[in-house]
């Protein structure tokens, strides 16, 4: 009998002890998954998912730590968008992150109406019509902007102060994302009025077609604002390049044009705000409601100038806009 009561005393305990793992585990929080849907490649993203990751981090989470990142890329290919958004609505992410693109922020907002979604873009969000309000956003999204959609009238004055004489000046739009395009050239188009100046719409979405569009504002004399767009912001160097090879003076939104050779650099921080991204993200983990967060708008704007592009050019910069320049590149 002792022995009977002693051997099942010692089934129970092994049975506890083996219960014990499968309790802990069970009271450990599931790990959240983040679906990143990206318009561009990897590559093309690195310094804006540095700074998505240094958001993420100040709220407390680190990939492959306490939270899951599954990235879909679309490379350039703005058609793949929807696909890619509906796929990571299917895996039921906690959050859909659509920094960097309008057709990003589009796509995962026709994908769900119920997983929260935190965008970033430089145009106007309500403009779009991804939001109704920036206060109120509303239901499952919100995000930030950079205001580059709103600088990009300045970017064209600018341009026009360097070359005063222009009668005539460039637009350059991505027809694959048909509500950036409208709306930069709507805005464009009225600040080419007051300047007295005929803006000319060129529509590039490969590589490709760059050559001939510089060729073609190149004849027209016709110095060219790029739009604050993502298959172009990936693509600043191409761009400089060609803008260096046809002697055409350009303005674009980033310091890496600027670096490249391109003649203006004029945007907000992209920086800061996809670090702001990030940190909504995590916001949204700890229990924040996307309607509750209102969209976020990063106002720091900078300019970068090429005096040696401008000199090749033969255009004089006077000093007072060299002095209004965070960095200027000799």
């Amino acid at each position: 009998m002792i022995r009977e009561l002693t051997r099942r005393r010692l089934v129970a305990l092994l049975g506890a002890a083996a219960a014990l793992p499968l309790a802990a585990r069970a009271q450990q929080p599931a790990v959240p998954t983040i679906g990143y849907l990206g318009a561009e490649s990897p590559t093309r993203f690195a310094s804006r998912l540095q700074a998505f990751r240094e958001g993420l981090r100040t709220t407390g989470y680190r990939e492959s730590e306490n939270v899951t990142i599954e990235y879909r890329w679309a490379e350039g290919h703005n058609d793949r968008l929807p696909a890619l958004a509906a796929e990571l609505a299917r895996r039921e992410a906690a959050v859909i992150a659509a920094p960097g693109s309008v057709t990003s922020a589009l796509a995962a907002k026709a994908a769900t109406s119920t997983i929260p979604i935190v965008f970033e873009m430089g145009a106007d969000p309500v403009a779009i019509g991804v939001v109704d309000s920036l206060s109120r956003p509303s239901r499952n999204i919100t995000g930030v902007t950079s205001l580059n959609a709103e600088v990009a009238p300045k970017r064209l004055e600018l341009l026009h102060e360097l070359i005063p004489t222009a009668s005539h000046l460039g637009l350059l739009v991505n027809p694959t994302n048909p509500q950036n395009a409208a709306v930069t050239t709507r805005d464009l188009q009225a600040a080419a009025r007051k300047l007295g100046v005929e803006l000319h719409v060129m529509q590039a979405s490969t590589e490709g077609e760059f050559e001939d569009v510089f060729a073609a504002l190149a004849r027209l004399q016709a110095p060219l604002v790029i739009a604050n767009e993502t298959f172009f912001a990936n693509r600043s160097e191409q761009l400089a390049a060609v803008a260096l090879r046809h002697s055409l003076p350009a303005a674009h939104q980033s310091r890496e044009f600027a670096v490249a050779g391109g003649l203006l650099g004029y945007g907000g921080c992209v920086a800061e705000s996809h670090r702001q991204a990030g940190v909504y993200v995590g916001s949204i983990l700890h229990g924040e409601k996307p309607a509750d967060l209102p969209v976020q708008q990063v106002t720091k704007v900078e300019m970068f100038v090429n005096l040696r592009t401008a000199k090749a050019f033969g255009l004089d910069v006077p000093l007072s806009f060299l002095g209004r320049a965070d960095e200027v590149f000799e």
